[in-house]
């Protein structure tokens, strides 16, 4: 039970660090703002982090950390190439939607961070493009994509991602499965991807 709670103590102080940072930025948030929307000492904060920094660090990491969870469980859906990554696109998409506030974190305050710091979420995030980019490539060597250079694809798919958790608002015009479907099939048919609106349609 202790561990448990624990778990949860850390969980929040990371949830509430990343609605102050993104409402009032990195260095104009206090670790002392931090402790008080948990609802703890400050001392107490350093049960569970080593400084401001690696609290930043831990929203930033962990944010990649659960989208490639997020990706490698979508990946594994049945089907051919194209069925895997029109899945993982979805998934991809879909998060960067609903966890909005921690993306944006992730690319404004990268310069907030030291150059070990930095090196560790920019390692991650090699990590999550490369896994886009096998399936990218995947769908290329099957014959069901026209790839032109594989790592310029995943690209276009990240910035996609990125530029819907900018503007995205529940209670819109479209709901976010529609938007998604939509994005998926601008991303298929930027592959030339046969059928590719046909697929998504059916899939969803």
């Amino acid at each position: 039970m202790v561990a448990t709670a624990e778990r949860g103590t850390a969980q929040a102080i990371r949830e509430e660090a990343a609605k102050l940072f993104f409402e009032r930025g990195y260095d104009a948030t206090s670790l002392r703002q931090v402790a008080s929307a948990v609802g703890l000492m400050v001392g107490s904060l350093y049960n569970h982090i080593d400084s401001k920094e690696h609290l930043l660090l831990q929203i930033m990491g962990g944010i990649i950390d659960d989208l490639l969870d997020s990706a490698r469980k979508a990946v594994m859906v049945d089907g051919d190439a194209i069925d895997k990554l029109e899945s993982v696109l979805a998934a991809h998409l879909t998060f960067h939607a609903e966890r909005a506030q921690e993306v944006f974190i992730g690319n404004a305050e990268l310069r907030s961070l030291s150059d070990g710091a930095r090196h560790v979420v920019i390692e991650k995030r090699h990590e999550y493009e490369l896994f886009l980019q096998g399936l990218v490539e995947d769908a290329g060597r099957a014959g069901l994509a026209d790839v032109i250079d594989a790592k310029i694809h995943v690209y276009s798919f990240v910035a996609q991602a990125t530029h819907i958790a900018s503007w995205f608002k529940p209670g819109g015009r479209m709901n976010l499965d529609e938007i998604v479907a939509i994005y998926t099939k601008l991303a298929l048919r930027e592959l030339k991807v046969a059928d590719a609106d046909a697929r998504v349609d059916q899939r969803g």
